[in-house]
């Protein structure tokens, strides 16, 4: 799975990098927002726990919030528009749990601008993830597709009149699916938010029928009498997304415009995005992200919007194992050669090398043994051939390779056994 992502990524020219397990506590609380500021890990030297003092470091909990001050520190060094990906475990304080672990592997690509962005990198981040989950072969999947700025037109006009209220509202809305309508209707009612009774049944309802189709929604939101400019300005960009999305070539019905979805963390400001695997539901997003216009503002005085997306992949695989979708895979080596005859060892040694050198995997025996243990470990690990080199075989100049899943075997030429081996993986 990770190098059919990574593969994917890098078909789009997206560049590997990797930043520190660990970063400054304050970057980390001050930019995250939303649930995670709950489930941050702190790091602390032992010399400074007994001096009392507050931990200064903690882990990582996801790889955007390290990208943002990783591009702000090396910005004179780096080609805008910046493009990686990073593949790497993050940590969160959660109740480990079925699908929920503490550590986990996160799979992200970010393009970061400098001083503007076009929408057309909205519109690529579909594309990859169509590309990529289409190589994973999980099934049929559907990308989700919003925009924050739409959203908050929205929650201006329902009575969150400030930018805190917002922020908060978005948090709740984020819980629809999960949470379910009446604790969401009970969280934009409490006083962080204090939106009316009217005004959040009509919110709910708009949300609840905003889902389907990319052309019907923009239809039904094009029909609508709205004076907000952040609403028409949401409404405006997610249109040119999803025409450059088609443009891009991503299957119709794999993406579709849903209203429900916010996003958790308060960093994303335009586009954002989850996708599902249709024959999964209970799984959730596998896949999600959005537009962010200032987050590398802690950390320098250039404007470095980005957009990006991640894919959660330890809780995808353990969840999809559990549905038996996970195919299994042949092991990186598939010859073996055993040594049977410790005379013979070195010769056997030897072979094992000239396979190496010739391009094919080969695992071999630490010493003499007994064939039938050595052929055994071979069936139960997958491993298909099995070389054979005992006194006989030296005294004809051969080997017998066996063919593990065929049951078959034959002599080789001693110096025709790279070629043999490569013509039989090929067949």
């Amino acid at each position: 799975m990770l190098r059919t992502i990574q593969d994917g990524f890098e078909r789009f020219g997206f560049l590997p990098i990797e930043t520190p397990v660990f970063e400054y506590s304050d970057i980390l609380l001050n930019k995250s927002g939303g649930e995670t500021e709950k489930q941050v890990y702190f790091l602390q030297s032992t010399g400074a726990l007994k001096e009392g003092k507050a931990p200064e470091l903690a882990l990582r909990f996801d790889l955007t919030v390290p990208l943002a001050r990783y591009v702000a520190q090396y910005e004179n060094q780096l080609a805008f528009p910046f493009r990686r990906y990073q593949i790497q475990r993050v940590y969160r304080g959660e109740r480990n749990q079925r699908g929920r672990y503490r550590e986990f592997y996160q799979c992200d690509i970010d393009v970061v601008g400098k001083d503007t962005l076009p929408l057309a990198y909205d519109a690529e981040m579909p594309a990859v993830i169509a590309e990529v989950f289409r190589a994973l072969d999980f099934g049929p999947f559907t990308i989700r597709i919003n925009n924050r700025k739409l959203l908050n037109g929205l929650l201006r006009g329902a009575g969150a009149d400030t930018p805190e209220k917002r922020a908060a509202a978005l948090r709740e809305i984020d819980k629809l699916e999960k949470a379910g309508e009446a604790k969401v209707r009970e969280g934009l009612a409490a006083p962080e938010v204090a939106m009316a009774a009217d005004a959040i049944d009509r919110l709910l309802k708009f949300l609840s029928v905003g889902k389907g189709e990319p052309r019907a929604v923009l239809g039904e939101l094009g029909k609508l009498d709205a004076a907000d400019e952040l609403f028409k300005t949401g409404v405006a960009e997610l249109t040119t997304v999803v025409e450059q999305v088609a443009a891009l070539g991503v299957p119709a019905g794999t993406v579709a415009i849903d209203l429900s979805i916010a996003r958790g963390l308060d960093y994303y400001t335009g586009t954002i995005y989850e996708t599902v695997l249709n024959d999964f539901p209970g799984i959730g997003s596998v896949c999600s992200g959005g537009r962010y216009d200032d987050l590398a503002g802690l950390y320098t005085k250039s404007k470095l919007p980005g957009v990006g997306l991640s894919i959660g992949l330890t809780r995808l695989f353990f969840q999809l194992q559990e549905a038996g979708r996970i195919k299994p895979v042949d092991p990186p080596a598939p010859v073996y050669v055993t040594i049977v005859d410790p005379e013979l060892a070195p010769e056997c040694r030897a072979m094992a090398t000239e396979l190496r050198r010739a391009g094919i995997n080969t695992e071999l025996a630490a010493e003499a043994g007994k064939l039938g243990k050595q052929l055994k470990y071979c069936e139960k690990v997958g491993i298909r051939f099995a070389v054979i080199f005992a006194k006989q075989e030296k005294e004809r100049g051969a080997v017998q390779l066996k063919d593990l899943k065929a049951n078959a075997q034959r002599d080789v030429q001693r110096g025709e056994l790279a070629a043999a081996i490569r013509a039989a993986l090929a067949d």
